[in-house]
């Protein structure tokens, strides 16, 4: 099964049925793009707009981009349709299938079940394909740790802030924002935790949801912190003015990412022959341990996901 995890800090959302905006998104520097045949797309407009998708996939054109379509709920008509017809047309060029209001494991498990015979009839790698788990209620909620383990397949934990809202009957119209009266802590805050819990146990990105004043991008920004504080992966974006703000946010700070390679090198160093094989060192005024290199692989890792070069390096004393 596909396990690898690729920088999403930005994960942009396309209607599916607009050829101009499907245009548009490949040539942005966003880590991730998803054409959406659910809430972008009218009904009316979701047979063609699974055409569309097809042949956009197919004609490539997406660089580096993670390519994820967002299919309708289980509870809708037209699921079995969307997935077939986009992964039987368009599974060689597509990377993950992300599954909305997901509220159950079940739902997981036959997604997983539905793409795995697909794949076997058209002849693609089974387990290619990976998905992507949005919650959006109270039920998905209190089931996020065994909607994270229900499939192999799992490669996000995506929180989908307005329709949870809607589900909780959170007394607010601004998607991301603190609802009115709610003056002290963060009302999001059990619910990222919860989302951050169940994908670092299972070793998953978590992925907050979209901001939708796109063109308040210091507020962006504000609300986008508030994730990245807590450790999540990257945000939705929907508007190519959120997309840097995003890149930005979900990155480590150059002079962190610095710190963090040295620390590496340096632990490496002091805990060889070379170095006197020591558990804890000096490097400058502070001191490293174990502890101090895992913190690091964090930082690291999200920066070279990212792309970061060093700018500073650590070396021996007695270089």
């Amino acid at each position: 099964m596909s396990t690898t995890l690729r920088a999403r800090r930005s994960c942009l959302a396309v209607p599916g049925s607009s050829q101009k905006f499907i245009d548009k998104a490949r040539t942005l520097n966003s880590d991730q793009v998803f054409l959406d045949l659910e809430d972008a797309c009218a009904p009316l407009a979701k047979p063609g707009a699974r055409k569309t998708i097809v042949e956009a996939l197919n004609e490539g054109g997406w660089g580096e981009k993670i390519r994820v379509v967002r299919v309708n709920d289980w509870t809708t008509e037209w699921t079995y349709r969307d997935v077939t017809e986009v992964v039987e047309g368009a599974g060689a060029n597509l990377d993950a299938i992300m599954l909305p209001k997901v509220q159950t494991p079940e739902q997981v498990v036959a997604l997983d079940l539905l793409l795995t015979q697909i794949e076997k009839t058209i002849g693609y790698e089974v387990g290619k394909i990976g998905i992507e788990a949005q919650i959006e209620n109270a039920l998905g909620l209190t089931n996020v740790n065994a909607i994270a383990t229900a499939s192999p397949r799992v490669e996000t934990i995506i929180f989908g802030p307005a329709d949870f809202m809607a589900s909780i009957n959170m007394k607010s119209l601004v998607v991301g924002e603190q609802p009115p009266g709610y003056d002290v802590g963060d009302a999001y805050h059990h619910i990222l935790m919860s989302i951050l819990m169940a994908a670092r146990a299972h070793d998953k990105q978590a992925i907050d949801g979209p901001f939708l004043q796109i063109k308040d991008v210091d507020a962006f920004r504000r609300v986008a912190g508030r994730s990245a504080a807590l450790g999540f992966d990257g945000k939705w974006v929907l508007h190519p003015g959120q997309i840097d703000a995003a890149n930005e946010t979900f990155s480590p700070a150059q002079s962190d990412y610095d710190h963090a390679e040295n620390i590496l090198d340096a632990y490496e160093y002091f805990t060889s022959e070379a170095g006197g094989k020591r558990g804890a060192a000096m490097i400058g005024d502070e001191m490293i341990d174990e502890a101090s290199r895992k913190m690091a692989l964090v930082i690291s890792g999200k920066g070279r996901a990212a792309g970061m070069t060093r700018t500073d390096k650590w070396t021996p004393p007695e270089a």
